[in-house]
């Protein structure tokens, strides 16, 4: 048994006439694009673990943080809060402040690409503190959300047999603290993503890890529920629906002996 080499065989394109070959790379070029679209589809995974307490506390609301509680839209943009659905736990809300961030630096990179990488996530993470007190921690045993650069394991879609790239996913699981319910996020950026694009995508899974459990149908907001080719900064109708939610009871950050 030796080690079996693939050749190339310079024969072969040889023998296709041009209009084949036109054929040929219009395919290859079609081929390209469809994983592009594909993937451009997919922006975001929302999942959970399922390992939970299996007596909640009953859902109640928290005191709106200072940040969003002074928000206010004068131009009256509205929302996008009928898309975002409660989980089994309520809501998705932080009620403990600031939440911790935790940006792994990217090791599999040369220094420069990961010191960029880092910063445009942390850009991010400064657009949506106008919003809810955060804080980059240095330590990720104690982060509340965690965002790697790792691909996002492959997702197939209901209907569909051949799985797909995501270009990011957000993740969290819940954990009893002192006999209170807690949750954590774990976001995954997609190595392809740089530039306004990681931003862009750092932006929506952040929005996410916050609590906007859910997708807007309009372009012009950040969590849109597909990336596009000029990416938006954090709307109005984006803080809207976050304050909406804030609003909202939930189970987390309660007694589950209550």
């Amino acid at each position: 048994m030796g080690r079996r080499t693939q050749h190339r065989k310079p024969n072969a394109l040889r023998s296709l006439n041009l209009p084949s070959l036109l054929a040929l790379l219009g395919l290859i070029i079609t081929t390209g694009l469809l994983a592009i679209l594909t993937n451009a589809q997919s922006f975001a995974n929302l999942s959970y673990s399922p390992h939970h307490p299996t007596s909640l506390p009953p859902p109640k609301s928290h005191p709106l943080p200072p940040t969003l509680a002074n928000w206010q839209d004068s131009t009256n943009n509205g929302d996008y809060f009928s898309q975002i659905a409660p989980t089994q736990i309520g809501y998705l809300i932080w009620s403990q402040f600031p939440i911790k961030i935790y940006v792994e630096t990217p090791k599999t990179i040369d220094a420069k690409q990961a010191q960029a990488w880092v910063n445009e996530v942390l850009q991010a993470v400064r657009d949506w503190s106008a919003y809810l007190p955060l804080q980059v921690i240095e330590k990720p045993e104690v982060a509340d959300i965690t965002i790697v650069r790792k691909a996002p394991p492959l997702q197939t879609s209901p209907g569909s047999k051949f799985p797909r790239a995501r270009s990011a996913q957000t993740t969290y699981d819940l954990y009893n603290k002192n006999n209170f319910l807690y949750h954590r996020f774990t976001i995954l950026l997609s190595p392809s993503q740089t530039g306004k694009y990681l931003l862009a995508a750092a932006r929506h899974e952040l929005g996410h890890a916050l609590g906007i459990w859910g997708h807007s149908p309009l372009q012009s907001d950040v969590l849109y529920f597909s990336q596009v080719r000029n990416p938006p900064p954090i709307s109005p109708r984006d803080v809207n629906t976050l304050k909406r939610v804030y609003e909202q009871p939930t189970s987390l950050g309660w007694s589950l002996n209550s």
